[in-house]
């Protein structure tokens, strides 16, 4: 006879979900080591390969670090990373105050909490020629000069970064204010909406699309992400009131630290 109820957990998700508690309530502070797979294994009373799976879930969750030869260690946590939906608008809403304000703070500080000091903000720019993908999206012409523009900016505290930012725009359109076209003057007070602003460009719309997918071994070494850790990749095009495509960013961010916050208003009903 088959009865109906709330499936068994595997036993090293048991496992796991005693570690991370008490990781999370401190019983496990930061920086103190595990015992050893075969201490945990008399422990629990399974299997080694028991818990092997276990501290592979802690670990691609970001909760541990184990150093080969060595032993497993509870990772400090990392900043978390959260985008909300509102941070667009203020960043059009501060486009056109003063200087002094908009150095204030930025985008990156906004998302994390973070003071301007607590980070830092390394920036490469070049150019290209746009492929079929990028002249799509812009409405020009395969080949088209593109400023190519990488953001690794990322908590001075931390060895890695916080996304990968990869944003272009339209050579000639940027090239109406020549200050645009160098990473010297990154980084830029006020941001993309700001340059735009400064060439006489409002963004009426910007759409993001966000998927997700296993890292590349370049990201995964920039962005500190362990083993079974996805990425998240957000194109963002930004639409300016004339209806035309003025920037294109594709932004990696680990999706172990990352929080996509969106809040989406609805029209009461009329009654």
């Amino acid at each position: 006879m088959i009865t109906k109820g709330r499936p068994v957990a595997a036993k090293y998700e048991r496992i796991t979900v005693d570690l991370r508690r008490k990781i999370r309530t401190r019983d496990l502070p930061v920086g103190e080591q595990l015992p050893s797979q075969t201490a945990l294994a008399e422990q629990y009373k399974v299997s080694l390969p028991t818990i092997q799976q276990a501290l592979g879930v802690l670990e691609a969750e970001g909760l541990i670090d184990s150093v080969q030869g060595i032993g497993t260690y509870v990772r400090a946590p990392r900043r978390p990373v959260v985008r909300k939906t509102d941070r667009y608008q203020w960043e059009k809403d501060r486009a056109r105050l003063p200087l002094a304000e908009r150095q204030q703070t930025g985008a990156v500080e906004h998302d994390t909490g973070l003071a301007f000091d607590d980070l830092a903000f390394p920036a490469k720019y070049r150019t290209i020629d746009a492929d079929e993908d990028l002249a799509g999206v812009f409405g020009v012409a395969t080949g088209t000069k593109l400023l190519h523009r990488m953001y690794r900016t990322q908590v001075r505290a931390e060895e890695t970064a916080l996304s990968l930012i990869d944003s272009y725009l339209v050579y000639e359109v940027a090239a109406a204010n020549p200050d645009l076209l160098s990473a010297d003057n990154e980084p830029w007070p006020g941001g993309t909406q700001h340059q735009l602003y400064t060439i006489g460009i409002e963004i009426d719309r910007i759409i993001d699309e966000v998927t997700a997918r296993p890292p590349q071994d370049d990201e995964a070494e920039l962005l500190g992400i362990r083993p079974g850790v996805a990425v998240l990749v957000l194109r963002k095009v930004s639409i300016d009131t004339g209806g035309r495509v003025v920037e294109v960013s594709d932004v990696v961010m680990a999706a172990d630290r990352t929080v996509m916050a969106y809040c989406t208003k609805l029209e009461r009903w009329k009654r």
